[in-house]
């Protein structure tokens, strides 16, 4: 008569592959009693002992799982988590079912199950790995952790979303939501609702060497020395920190690369774990090369506004070619490159074309329509009527055209219509002005949208929290109050800018270009 089992042939079934003897052994045996009676099989499999812990650590995983939460409201250590010290490697590669030979080491398996899917992690844990236990687990402050690493908060940061985002950690959601009282019309998918990246949008000079006709601002404003705009950085972090989420600082300006203080300030973005991206203008190579040396942007974003001859009217004599050599030089970097156009009526039959001569020199084009705000009040914007005959030629062209971007919220209007997927809109949420980004100007102003007059506070008074929480914030992020009954409100909501161009009140009547609202009151 066989022993009988005492389950490790199902507990560790590649233990017992290896040595059959151990699927009979006596009950109440174990692996290391075993062992010490076979010191045959001890002297040729040595690391049997490792493998069957971590062989019924993923039992144990299995049959018997820890609850994972739903929702977590800080940094949580996956309670799944089993962390196993091995004295060999390459254990986790033999349950997997790959070919290893395991070798002396002194380290640690992690076991674990992932969060959503239930699937079952064996690994070795690596430096990152351990680090970010320790930070979680011990509860240490992430400027401290990265202060006695010798590293960046941002490292630190890094780390630890990396860990979260392979479940080894769970992270909390993010809690820039959408208030109760925003519109939902008939968009059910929380995301819309929910974002995880808050970008600030930095005008961090006044200064420029262009003179575009359309400039939404030329006032002066006093420059911003570097010992504050490093503690809006540190605000920035902060306000990110507690409420879960990514940031990412958008410079533009005028011209950000005209800040005397630029490299200082980019590098102490980068520091803190910040997304960077520029809003400028072509600059020599010489300027992206120190950028580059220190990280690469998500993007960098230049303008034309139209075909040669206009958009030299628009921005300066010779503007067009200085784009085209750029963009080409971005390329050569292999930074991601987005041109931005401001539709009016003197160009608005000049877009696909322009579109098209983009094709394979920029990743990205696409059109914000003109706000009549500032100097761009002198100029006509596109004719309503026409617009949506544009939108649709557009979307026609956009198909055979990758690098054109359907920014406008306006968009949705039209896919909708034709019972296409819709798209996140201007910002990813509709209108996000006050919701997923906010504006800064040099002298420290805090803006919904920098493309019209919306003042919500000043950072020199103020930290970001208490003005994104603020009254003024929480009206612009509400929107106007004649796009609540659209049913597609969370992805829309047209543009604050162009109504305030047109004398509209913002917070009441829609977007003029809007021709849902025209059918419907007409």
């Amino acid at each position: 008569m066989p022993a009988p089992d005492t389950g490790l042939s199902t507990l560790c079934p590649l233990c017992c592959r290896l040595v059959p003897a151990l699927a009979t052994a006596g009950a109440g045996d174990d692996i290391e009693n075993f062992l010490a009676r076979h010191p045959q099989q001890a002297a040729r499999f040595p690391y049997l002992a490792d493998l069957a812990a971590v062989e019924m650590a993923m039992a144990r995983a299995g049959d018997q799982p820890a609850p994972l939460p739903e929702q977590v409201e800080r940094l949580t250590v996956n309670p799944t988590l089993e962390l196993l010290p091995v004295k060999w490697s390459h254990l986790a590669d033999l349950v997997r079912g790959e070919r290893a030979h395991p070798e002396p080491w002194q380290g640690f398996v992690l076991v674990y199950r992932r969060p959503g899917n239930g699937e079952l992690v064996v690994r070795e844990a690596g430096g990152h790995d351990l680090l970010a236990l320790k930070v979680v687990s011990e509860g240490l402050d992430t400027r401290e952790a990265a202060q006695s690493g010798g590293v960046t908060v941002g490292r630190i940061d890094h780390i630890l979303h990396g860990a979260g985002r392979i479940g080894l950690l769970l992270r909390p959601p993010s809690l820039l939501v959408r208030e109760e009282n925003y519109p939902r019309g008939t968009i059910t998918d929380p995301d819309r609702f929910r974002t995880g990246i808050f970008t600030l949008q930095w005008h961090i000079t006044q200064a420029c060497d262009l003179h575009c006709r359309h400039c939404y601002d030329r006032s002066e404003r006093s420059p911003m020395p570097p010992s504050r705009a490093i503690r809006v950085l540190d605000d920035l972090y902060d306000f990110c920190q507690s409420h879960h989420v990514l940031g990412q600082v958008s410079f533009t300006g005028g011209n950000p690369l005209l800040y005397p203080h630029f490299n200082e300030i980019y590098q102490e973005a980068a520091d803190r774990g910040f997304l960077t991206a520029i809003l400028g203008n072509p600059m020599p190579g010489r300027r992206i090369e120190e950028i580059l040396a220190i990280r690469r942007p998500e993007f960098y974003q230049v303008s034309l506004e139209g075909l040669e001859e206009h958009n030299d009217y628009i921005r300066g004599k010779g503007h067009f070619r200085r784009v085209l050599d750029f963009l080409a030089l971005l390329r050569e970097m292999d930074i991601y490159s987005m041109v931005m156009l401001t539709l009016t009526r003197a160009n608005m039959d000049q877009v696909l074309q322009l579109a098209e001569l983009l094709q394979g020199r920029a990743d990205l084009f696409t059109f914000n329509r003109l706000a009549m705000v500032g100097e761009g009040a002198a100029l006509a914007s596109a004719p309503i009527d026409r617009f949506p005959g544009f939108l649709a030629d557009y979307m026609e062209a956009a198909e055979k055209t990758p690098c054109m971007g359907l920014k406008d919220n306006f968009f949705n209007l039209v896919r909708q219509d034709r019972n296409l997927p819709l798209t996140g809109g201007c910002t990813g949420y509709g209108c996000g002005a006050a919701f997923n980004f906010v504006s800064l100007l040099p002298d420290g102003e805090v803006h919904a949208c920098r493309k019209l007059p919306s003042l919500i506070g000043n950072l020199y008074r103020q930290s970001l929290a208490e003005i994104y929480h603020g009254r003024a914030a929480r009206q612009y992020r509400l929107g106007p109050e004649g796009c609540r009954d659209c049913d597609i409100r969370p992805l829309c909501g047209g543009c604050l800018a162009v109504s305030y161009g047109f004398g509209r009140d913002i917070f009441s009547e829609p977007d003029p270009y809007c021709f849902r609202c025209r059918d419907t009151t007409s």
